[in-house]
């Protein structure tokens, strides 16, 4: 957050001067998400920032008025967020890193440093449809290595034991996390 504080006094905006920011956190509960960004709809507020493709899409169900700026790692093409990259429409813009299309990436670095491993384990958020399409490129570059994935789910923090407890007892002698704001935190 410093960082995005610093971007908006650069900009000219000083919180509790000419801004107010109004901050909602889910704290990796995305079921709370549709109530947030509906929140701030009633509130209203002039722009809605959104972090990750999950609270993108809760803002996007909340308000096809309000400004959206999003900051993602996901392809909002793909997901029905945007029209186009070049010419969003809409009310949503922003920026996409694209780490879905490293996914392939990951896993041919994985199998430079462990050649031997046959079952790779790959740690997805069943709640994020980010983590989707990064299990789905990762299946089809491990069907080019001959490679089999074995998919765990974590939805929050009390799925951990049993997603390990899974990969552990299928003999996984790899692990691809895929990226998701729960397994940061």
């Amino acid at each position: 957050m410093a960082g995005f504080r610093e971007g908006l006094r650069d900009a000219g905006y000083v919180e509790g001067q000419n801004v107010t920011l109004e901050f909602r956190w889910a704290e990796g509960h995305y079921e709370r998400l549709p109530a947030l960004a509906a929140e701030l709809v009633r509130h209203p507020v002039s722009v809605i920032v959104a972090g990750g493709i999950p609270p993108l899409m809760a803002a996007k169900a909340a308000t096809s008025t309000i400004p959206i700026v999003f900051s993602s790692a996901g392809d909002p093409v793909r997901l029905g967020v945007v029209a186009s990259l070049s010419r969003p429409g809409g009310n949503i813009t922003g920026i996409s890193h694209f780490g879905v299309a490293l996914a392939p990436k990951r896993l041919q670095l994985l199998l430079e440093l462990v050649p031997a491993v046959t079952l790779i384990a790959v740690l997805e958020n069943p709640t994020n449809p980010r983590t989707d399409l990064e299990v789905t490129e990762l299946q089809e570059a491990a069907r080019t290595t001959g490679k089999r994935l074995l998919t765990v789910r974590a939805g929050s923090e009390n799925d951990f034991d049993n997603a390990f407890t899974t990969l552990v007892r299928a003999g996984a002698g790899g692990l691809l996390v895929a990226g998701e704001p729960l397994f940061i935190l």
